[in-house]
């Protein structure tokens, strides 16, 4: 079975195929009538994005993990060309919209880049990023569905602490179209990001260069939808922040005080963790990710299929590993979806930076992996 052709699967779990689309439709409207057809419509994005990534296949820790060990480019190639098909109608909405639409743009600094470090070497131990740990959790990864609640609690640690972090120093916010105009911006963002698929092709066997045509379809259609999650919610595609956010709500109904943090302190924040998640852009598409993951799952008929046999080592690593990857990617101002993807095509340098650091902090973390047993599945 082709990993795109979802319906020549045949279902092995108690739930239909009907039944899941029952339940989602039924999760999209619920949303829409509680809290609004704008929060309803994101639900839906988060739908696409979880059915793309799982059903197409297209990720980021592993593409990025082929790249590394067998110089194998096409996973790689095809986040560039999705990062390129956002940057080309991202750049000219935000010039064009300037109080409605946001760049995901933050600063370059020290903390910034060891976050993204420790970001890469970390999603590699668990083969999933900010996106990747949402899909594998829904799909029924018991690595990945470990990991996430300790990425939230993570994610909120980073951010209660970010100011401090910050204060080690940073450059100025530094934009592509802030350096040559939205039109020169969009240019030279193109330009890098053809120099990067280039370069990896080139090192690359000539068996190993061609996309196939899954990767085109997902590209197509992660573009499209990080698009649609420009427009309808203002601001790129993340996932970080929503998961920071749970576990907030979390601590703030166990009592927490979370006053003695500058960002949780802030009148936004302090806003969002008192409103529903169901009004919050991030936490309604990471719970899209998660759904629609999950309904991928049932269709194939692969739910709970990995059941991983691993030393009791991988899985204290595995918790570690998504506690670190939630505080990392707070420091770094986003995971491989906030920072990386969103950061590119929305003309941030930081995501640049990111991208640089990260992939050099997977290099550590592919080879890390079998160490620490996290291979050894039966």
């Amino acid at each position: 079975m082709t990993a795109w052709a979802l319906d020549e699967a045949r279902p092995r779990t108690g739930l239909s195929r009907a039944t899941v689309v029952v339940l989602l439709t039924a999760a999209v409207g619920a949303t829409a009538l509680l809290a609004g057809a704008r929060f309803g419509l994101l639900l839906l994005i988060g739908l696409g994005f979880g059915i793309a990534l799982e059903g197409l296949r297209f990720g980021f820790a592993g593409p990025w993990r082929a790249q590394i060990l067998r110089r194998e480019p096409a996973g790689l190639v095809a986040q560039l060309l999705a990062i390129g098909l956002v940057a080309l109608a991202a750049f000219p909405l935000i010039a064009q919209n300037p109080g409605e639409l946001v760049g995901a743009h933050a600063p370059v600094g020290v903390a910034m880049i060891g976050g993204a470090f420790v970001f890469g070497l970390c999603m590699q131990l668990v083969l999933g990023c900010g996106s990747g740990t949402l899909v594998n959790a829904g799909s029924g990864n018991a690595v990945s569905a470990l990991a996430l609640p300790f990425f939230a609690v993570g994610s909120f640690a980073g951010a209660y602490h970010l100011d401090w972090w910050i204060g080690l120093g940073s450059a100025p916010t530094v934009t592509a179209a802030g350096l040559f105009g939205p039109t020169g911006g969009l240019i030279a963002t193109l330009a890098a990001l053809a120099a990067v698929a280039l370069f990896v092709l080139a090192r690359a066997a000539p068996e190993n260069r061609r996309l196939p045509r899954r990767l085109w379809i997902a590209a197509a259609a992660v573009a499209g939808l990080a698009l649609l999650n420009l427009v309808v919610a203002g601001q790129p595609w993340g996932v970080v922040y929503g998961l920071g956010l749970w576990a907030a709500k979390g601590a703030q109904a166990l009592g927490a005080d979370l006053s003695g943090s500058a960002f949780w302190s802030a009148p936004g924040a302090v806003e969002r963790v008192r409103r529903s998640i169901l009004t919050d852009v991030t936490s309604l598409t990471n719970i899209g990710i998660i759904a629609g993951a999950f309904a991928v799952a049932v269709w194939r008929g692969g739910l709970g299929a990995d059941r991983a046999r691993l030393p009791a080592t991988a899985w204290i690593a595995a918790a570690v590993a998504g506690l670190l990857m939630g505080y990392s990617s707070r420091l770094a101002f986003g995971c491989n979806v906030g920072a990386y993807f969103s950061g590119i095509s929305t003309g941030s340098l930081h995501g640049w930076a990111w991208f640089a650091a990260a992939f050099a902090g997977s290099m550590l973390g592919v080879r890390l992996r079998p160490k620490l047993g996290l291979e050894g599945r039966s």
